[in-house]
């Protein structure tokens, strides 16, 4: 799916860096610490995918917050689209990554 390897850094888009931190309480450090934390499961945001490919994500920051991060790929440069707390489901689905495979891609 992703190889993170390949990810050259983050694109931060002023109004998508605003809106999570005055809507949800989520900085862009936040949103970047998921991608170094595991578990860390990725999984395509077929819903919202429309000229480019959108991704969602579970992960948690270095002070154990879990988020939902979405965002998309640009010339292996990550963009954030969006971030919040994780909802309830969220967070059943992200507790049991180590039990069940949900149909994500696992990074651990």
């Amino acid at each position: 799916m992703i190889d993170f390897k390949k990810i050259e850094g983050f694109e931060w888009d002023k109004g998508n860096r605003e809106k999570n931190k005055v809507k949800h309480n989520v900085t862009h450090h936040e949103c970047e610490q998921i991608f170094y934390n595991k578990p860390l499961m990725i999984f395509a945001d077929e819903s919202h995918s429309g000229k480019e490919i959108r991704f969602g994500a579970f992960g948690k920051t270095d002070n154990k917050r879990k988020l939902t991060v979405f965002f998309t790929l640009r010339n292996n440069i990550l963009r954030v689209i969006s971030a919040r707390d994780q909802s309830k489901k969220d967070r059943e689905i992200y507790t049991k990554l180590d039990k069940v495979n949900t149909g994500g891609k696992i990074y651990e």
